[in-house]
């Protein structure tokens, strides 16, 4: 069995798919009596084999879908994609505030991981805005949040599925305009990035880094549910509030056509401190060629804000970089990326930040 990284392969012992918590609750018990570990699954969009065991593996897509949408919250299994979330949410004019940037992916994974979107800089992570947990822990099904155990609150937001297992998620919702101004702002360097990013005010903000024949390309894409498009500001559009949402699902389907989709993604994430940012970023950069982020790979810098979360360990006032390398025929190979990854880790650790648990580096 593989994950959407593609560099780790790993065959469970049992594959199980609970449609209940008290389900959930019974395997990992099982599991615990065969010496077995139990890791979830949604739909394996881990990249260094987070999602993968050689133990039981849940199946949490049998947990999914929305049972109740209402005013500022809803209800989800933790199988359910955002999506999904979003196809019950949006006939009521509602969202959660903070979204992936790909929808298909499920609530329970990203929570689990912390979940960072276009919004983080208003509204903090995905697990910022979880109002209570469905969660199996010791073998058995509880429910908690800010109130209600709020220790094991904090321990599976951000933890890695390492105590317990989300079952189900009451999840904060917010208004959403039915269009979004969206727009592009060219920046000179990082560190142009970074003030844009500081100053702009926009409801969805999100830097971007991209090679070209004069060297490396800086901009930031900016959304906006109200009012015109900040300074230096080009190529504006008004889009449906799904279709911006939504806005990376032609390039997917792109990818998957060209068959880079199913390529190895080694991909490299780190939290750094703001104060250091722009020197981590700069001398990253500088060391690199289009070659060492693959055809379609991605360079992203996202200034965001992060609440109570403990499990998380980033820097204060963090900034997530993200090298979303792919392993493109004529780029580097995986185990150069891999190796690259270490060394970006071991500056920014130098720099006082700290990696995000998702990425793609040899423990």
């Amino acid at each position: 069995m593989r994950d959407f990284g593609g560099v780790v392969e790993r065959s469970p012992a049992r594959v199980v798919r609970p449609e209940s918590p008290e389900e959930v609750a019974a395997a990992v018990r099982e599991a615990a009596v065969l010496g077995l570990d139990a890791v979830p699954r949604g739909l394996g969009h881990s990249t260094f084999g987070q999602s993968l065991t050689t133990g039981l593996c849940l199946d949490m897509r049998g947990l999914a879908g929305v049972t109740e949408v209402g005013p500022g919250h809803a209800v989800a299994g933790a199988g359910t994609t955002w999506r999904e979330v979003l196809e019950a949410t949006l006939p009521h004019g509602l969202a959660p505030p903070v979204l992936t940037d790909y929808l298909d992916v499920t609530i329970g994974g990203t929570i689990s991981a912390a979940g960072v979107g276009g919004s983080s800089h208003l509204h903090g992570t995905q697990a910022d805005n979880v109002l209570a947990l469905d969660v199996v822990a010791g073998g058995e099904p509880v429910t908690c949040s800010p109130g209600v155990r709020p220790e094991l609150f904090d321990a599976v937001r951000a933890g890695l599925g390492g105590h317990g297992v989300i079952t189900g998620a009451t999840l904060r919702l917010v208004p959403v305009p039915g269009r979004v101004l969206s727009c592009t702002i060219p920046c000179r360097d990082a560190a142009d990035l970074l003030r844009v990013q500081r100053e702009v005010r926009a409801d969805h903000l999100s830097g971007q880094v991209r090679p070209s024949e004069d060297g490396w390309v800086f901009e930031v894409k900016a959304a906006l549910y109200s009012g015109g498009p900040p300074p230096g500001a080009v190529e504006a559009e008004h889009l449906p509030f799904l279709e911006h949402a939504d806005r990376l699902r032609p390039d997917v389907e792109e990818l998957i056509g060209l068959g880079e989709w199913a390529r190895p993604h080694p991909w490299g994430m780190v939290f750094l401190p703001a104060s250091r940012a722009t020197e981590v970023i700069g001398a990253t950069l500088a060391s690199m060629t289009p070659a060492d982020i693959g055809l379609s790979g991605v360079v992203l810098v996202k200034a965001l804000r992060v609440g109570h979360l403990p499990m998380l360990g980033a820097p204060a006032d963090p900034v997530l970089f993200s090298l979303l390398r792919t392993a493109s025929p004529g780029s580097a190979a995986v185990g150069e990326m891999l190796a690259a990854n270490r060394a970006l880790l071991a500056r920014a650790e130098a720099a006082g930040g700290s990696r995000y648990a998702v990425d793609s580096v040899p423990r």
